[in-house]
This record gives C-alpha cells, structure tokens and sequence, in this order.
C-alpha cells in the first residue's frame, strides 16, 4: 500500500474517532450518574473530555479538518452558554494555531518550489513556525534584500487532504450537529469545498494580496503586507510585527482594545470591495494582527470573492435601508426581486419584521452593543422550532452569488459579539455599503425610484 492510501486511511480513521469518541464518553459519563455523580458534573467532564479530543484531531489533521474547526469557531458566540463553555478555549485555539510540519519536511517544500539555492534567497529562516493553520504554516525569515519576510509554506498533499476530510465531514454532518445544535453543517462544507482549489493556489493567492496592499497602502488603520516572492505552493511577504491577533483579543482584552480594534476589523471588511475590488471572504479572527501603534495587520488572502463590477451588490444596501426605515412592503418585494424568497413562498411583511427587525437592530442606532448574549437570542429564535422565526426561515433562500459574502456578514457579526465590541455600525456601512444611502435625486444606489 502506498503512503497516500496509508494516509487517507489513518485521517479517515481518526475523522470517524470523534462521534464515536463522543459515545464511548457519554456511555462513561451515564456509568458515573449511575455511581452517584451529579449530572451537571458528568455533563461538564463529558463536554470537557469532547472539547480536548476535538482539537488534537483537528489539529493533527490540518486540511479540511482544521478549516472546519476554524470556521465553527467564529459562530461559538451564537450556542448557549452552558454548552459552548467547555469549548470556547478550544474554539479560540483553533482560530490562530494548529501542531506545526517538521523542520524537514519545511527545507524539501522550500527547495521543490524556490530551488536548490533557496537559502540565497532567503539567507535568514526560523525553522519553528510562527504560525500554523489549515493548509498551511508560516515562518519567520530575512530575504536578500535585508527584509524580515513571512514564509507561508502548503503542506505537502493540501489538496487530496482538504478534499478528503470535507467529503468525510460532510457524510458525518449529522454527528457534527450534534456537537453544535441548530447549525446546519452541510451548507458551509459545500462552501469550504467549493473554494478549496483557490485557497491551494497561492500564485491567486498573492495576485489578491497584491491588489489589497495597494488599495490599503496609506491606510491609517490597516496594513496588507506586500508580496515579496511567491510560487504555486510558497508565499513570501513583508513581516507584520504583532503582539497578537484579534482571537488572543477575544480571550483576554480591556473594553477599550475590544471596542477600537473591532471596529477597525469591520471597516476593513465591508470596505474592501469598494478600495480593492475584492471582498476577504475568511474573517476568522487569526487573521488580523494587531500591531502595537494601534493598527491592524490583515493576512491570508486565499478567500476572497471576486465580486461582479468589484463592488458589493447594491441591493443589500438597499434593503437593509428600508428594514431600517420600517418599510417592510419594499423589503419583501426586493426579497423576492433578487430570489431570496421563491414566488410560491407565502410571507407577509409582518412576518419579516419579526424575523429581521432584531438583525437590522445594529444599524438602526448610533453605536451598539455586539454581545454573546444578543448573538444567541437571534441564534434561538431562527434556529428553535417553537419560535415564529424558524418558520419564516425556512422560506428564505441564499441565492449562490451570495454565498460568500453571506459567510462573511455572518461571521463578522459573531466575531463582534464574541468581542463584546461597541461600535457606530450604522456610519460604518453607510461608509462602504453601496445602497444603504440615498442620493439627492431621491434614487437610491441601487437604481430603485424612491
């Protein structure tokens, strides 16, 4: 058997180790009740020993694993407390970390890619990563030219990997429900599985990096590091020196660096279609530095939508615009308009008030309060059948052109909550989202007569 058969195997088997991890746990944990522990105790040790074992296997397989347990991490906001506390430092781990590649392994991929002479080109390299992540890792190095650079090197076979385990997770998406309750799975493997082939092409890679650093270039607030090198399987940009990222943040930060840096990551995000002509499609919160001057380092642009006219489409704009203004009529027609409810779909606009009101609730007032407890309200009321919103949530549709930007609003939203971050939301997408405004003919961004 040759070593990718091997290998496949043993991922497979470790993948299908997680629900059956979880049973072997909670047939324990009913041994303990049953010997007198009490059942919030057997409970937290059932969910503590899952939350360990989760980890350490989407940690050691990378790919489509550990993307999966990053992209779950950005949502932890929106679960109920009593289950998602015995995760939270585990989601947290998997936002900006992961086991690292050997040292060996590292110096084959760099002399396959940049040549036998690598080291003249790279004539300083730290063979502990800075960083690990899904596909790939990062370490520290000195170019030629005396630059501290970021070597971001894929993991030799990315590609079988990803696919592999999205397909595997996918097939398990009803064990992983039962792991986060109320979230469908399926959708967003689709989704990871969809973009896998230009997340693994670095040469892609570096062409949106370059567009966003030249968008961002004298930006107060931001800094894209320039592309220093680069081939199909080895990214070479300028260093970002940073304390820690956004997830650390999260565990650990004052009010005020919640508040500030929050905001910065939101402008950053609704803002680059309008500067760059792309949107960053992976808002994970390892993917933003914080620097100590009080700016953000922005990294990793293997997802990105290359939206039509490079823009957001103005009817997002539009609409929330209307939400905002009650207008509910103009909602449900527009809704319908760009197929996010099907003609034979019964919906009232009083139904959508009740389902969208609260979401529109952040650009509705000056400044609001994003909070674990708000995500988690709207999260019950969509996701629990006993709840009118799950009912109209069902009726709805996500047209595939707005996929993407879907991942992103939403996962924006849960890493403010996570924050606790307070911010102007609403002059925030009035800076960058098309639509949300209207000109002074009384015609709105989206060409609609008022």
């Amino acid at each position: 058997m040759s070593d990718l058969p091997r290998k496949t195997v043993a991922r497979t088997a470790r993948l299908a180790s997680l629900p059956l991890g979880y049973a072997g746990r909670a047939t324990l944990g009913f041994g303990k009740r049953i010997g007198g522990a009490p059942a919030e105790a057997v409970a937290a040790d059932v969910q503590q020993r899952t939350a360990e074992q989760l980890f350490k296997v989407l940690g050691e397989l990378k790919g489509g694993a550990m993307k999966f347990g990053q992209a779950m991490s950005i949502f932890e906001s929106a679960l109920p407390e009593d289950l998602v506390a015995p995760y939270r430092a585990t989601l947290t781990r998997l936002q900006d970390s992961a086991p690292p590649m050997s040292a060996s392994l590292v110096h084959q991929v760099l002399a396959r890619e940049l040549g036998a002479g690598w080291r003249k080109q790279l004539i300083g390299f730290d063979d502990i990563p800075a960083a690990a992540a899904s596909i790939g890792q990062v370490h520290k190095g000195v170019w030629h030219d005396g630059r501290a650079v970021a070597v971001k090197v894929q993991y030799p076979g990315a590609g079988d990997a990803l696919v592999a385990d999205l397909k595997q997770i996918g097939r398990a998406a009803k064990l992983f429900a039962g792991w986060i309750p109320g979230l469908d799975i399926k959708p967003l493997v689709a989704e990871l599985e969809a973009r896998t082939s230009e997340e693994l092409d670095y040469d892609l890679e570096a062409e949106a990096q370059r567009l966003f650093a030249a968008a961002f270039a004298d930006d107060p607030e931001i800094v894209v590091p320039n592309v220093v090198a680069n081939s199909d399987k080895v990214l070479v940009s300028e260093w970002i020196e940073a304390d820690r990222s956004l997830a650390r943040l999260i565990a650990e930060g004052s009010q005020g660096d919640r508040d500030h840096y929050g905001q910065i990551y939101i402008r950053f995000l609704f803002s680059g279609p309008a500067r760059a002509g792309l949107l960053h499609a992976d808002p994970h919160p390892g993917n933003f530095r914080l620097l100590a001057d009080g700016r953000v380092g922005v990294v990793d642009y293997g997802a990105v939508a290359r939206l039509p006219d490079g823009s957001l489409p103005a009817v997002i704009g539009s609409l929330l615009r209307h939400a905002v203004e009650d207008d509910y009529e103009a909602v449900l027609l527009g809704l319908r308009q760009a197929g996010f409810v099907k003609e034979r779909m019964s919906l009232t606009a009083s139904d959508l008030r009740d389902y969208l009101a609260p979401f529109v609730e952040p650009a509705s007032v000056d400044n609001f309060q994003f909070s674990r407890e708000w995500m988690r309200v709207q999260f019950s009321r969509i996701n629990d059948p006993r709840q009118p919103g799950y009912t109209t949530a069902l009726k709805m549709n996500l047209p595939p052109e707005y996929l993407l930007i879907h991942r992103v609003w939403l996962g924006a939203i849960g890493v403010l909550s996570q924050l606790g971050a307070r911010a102007p939301f609403a002059d925030i997408l009035a800076e960058s989202l098309p639509g949300f405004l209207v000109d002074d003919a009384g015609v709105d961004d989206a060409g609609v007569d008022e």
